[in-house]
């Protein structure tokens, strides 16, 4: 489709989301690429998108408190072209109001809607007057899950996990888009030298970061078509998932599993990290998932095997020294990098993840030979999938919990326990759960 500008994709993007099911990742790039949009145009529709999404709970309840027609009697296009006009009259102060609503009318009036154009304007302009009014519930949990845009189920969990003030504090932090980082290909290049590399082709770094393979980039362009990642000096990985791989410790010469491979990162850390001279074994249950770790390892430069394998009956290998369960999960650490999460995941399917979990653990404990190493991750905050799980690999399967080395100082306390948690309000990560064990 060509869109005449990137409101008007922003909108569409967020019709497919909402009506039709689709993932915002996916659909998002798919209306970029096939879009006639300039770099700076691609960035904003990309922000309207991703923040409409972050924020959606507290933008609808914006919209229900200023217009007579509920939210969810909205025709779809009506109300998308609402949400992302009120995602810019609250989170994008440097966009003028009047362009805010100008634009949200002509948007209507094209694509037929202009008897409701009067009340798309109506609403918007009520609201850009009155922001500074809107009533939040007086109860601090009710009040952060409009505010921070948090299913309510999932704040009162982390309350009962973490404590009343870390349960708020996450909910804020996951309004915050998530960095771009690069994990530093160190068999090709130095940080130092893949930043001069990012910033000649007119990227922004830093090394403001949390390990020292790691570099964020300030980006508004396609990484994918940078130079830098044509060479494999680096490839896209959150930090949190980093520190799994440095929390397992996989030596050169070793034999090293990682049962639930896709998309490959984890798998290309443990080949860097080893020099390339770990025996690598990568398995996932479609193939389509391996052709992009075939892709990524062979852009990179990392010596691997993939094998199309159900990590919950089937073996990737005989035997490894090292065996990485990251596990498939609720997300929720996720929620800054994919927030269409917030709202398909519910507390139901948290029980049935954690017996998933459990089916891949005590499978791949099969694989791994006496005294190897275990680590098991997950990107999500809950207790059922996380320490209740680490309970179970310590108490049920046998193994012993190993303390944690990592380069960097964090967590130090609970690493000596042999497992951590990495929680976005404390550092600017995806939350991630990890545990380390050996098999007596």
């Amino acid at each position: 489709m060509k869109y005449s500008n990137e409101r008007e994709l922003a909108v569409y993007v967020l019709c497919d989301i909402f009506s039709e099911g689709a993932y915002n990742n996916l659909i998002l790039r798919k209306a970029l690429n096939e879009s006639r949009l300039d770099t700076k145009q691609k960035a904003f529709a990309t922000e309207l998108v991703n923040g409409t999404l972050r924020n959606k709970i507290n933008i609808d309840y914006i919209a229900d408190s200023f217009s007579k027609t509920p939210v969810a009697k909205m025709k779809p296009l009506i109300l998308n072209i609402i949400r992302t006009g009120i995602y810019q009259l609250v989170y994008c102060k440097r966009v003028p109001q009047s362009a805010v609503c100008n634009e949200a009318v002509r948007l209507a009036k094209a694509h037929g809607f202009a008897p409701l154009s009067g009340f798309v304007n109506g609403v918007l302009r009520s609201i850009a007057r009155g922001l500074d009014d809107i009533k939040y519930p007086e109860n601090r949990l009710e009040r952060a899950s409009i505010e921070y845009s948090c299913p309510l189920w999932m704040l009162e969990l982390w309350a009962k996990e973490y404590g009343e003030d870390e349960a708020v504090a996450l909910s804020k932090a996951f309004t915050s888009p998530s960095p771009l980082n690069a994990c530093v290909n160190i068999l090709k290049t130095s940080r130092e030298e893949l930043a001069l590399l990012l910033e000649e082709e007119g990227f922004k770094t830093s090394d403001e970061t949390i390990l020292p393979q790691s570099l964020h980039i300030s980006s508004t362009g396609d990484m994918v078509r940078s130079e830098c990642f044509k060479k494999g000096l680096f490839h896209i990985m959150d930090e949190g998932a980093m520190l799994a791989v440095y929390a397992l410790g996989a030596k050169e010469g070793s034999s090293v599993a990682d049962v639930c491979a896709a998309p490959g990162g984890k798998s290309f850390l443990v080949g860097e990290l080893t020099g390339n001279k770990a025996r690598l074994f990568c398995g996932d249950i479609y193939e389509h998932k391996l052709n992009l770790i075939r892709e990524g390892a062979d852009r990179l430069g990392i010596k691997l095997t993939e094998r199309l394998c159900d990590a919950s009956g089937e073996k990737l290998c005989d035997k490894a020294d090292f065996v990485l369960v990251d596990a498939p999960c609720s997300g929720l650490g996720l929620l800054r990098r994919k927030p269409d999460i917030k709202y398909n995941r519910a507390e139901e399917d948290i029980k049935e993840l954690a017996a998933l979990q459990r089916k891949i653990l005590k499978n791949a404990v099969e694989m791994l030979s006496p005294g190897g190493i275990l680590v098991y991750s997950t990107c999500t905050l809950t207790r059922a999938e996380n320490e209740d799980n680490a309970l179970f690999i310590e108490n049920e399967l046998g193994l012993e919990p190993v303390p944690i080395e990592l380069p960097v100082d964090v967590e130090k306390d609970s690493r000596r326990k042999g497992r951590f948690t990495i929680l976005p309000s404390k550092y600017n990560a995806d939350g991630f759960f990890v545990a380390k064990f050996r098999r007596m």
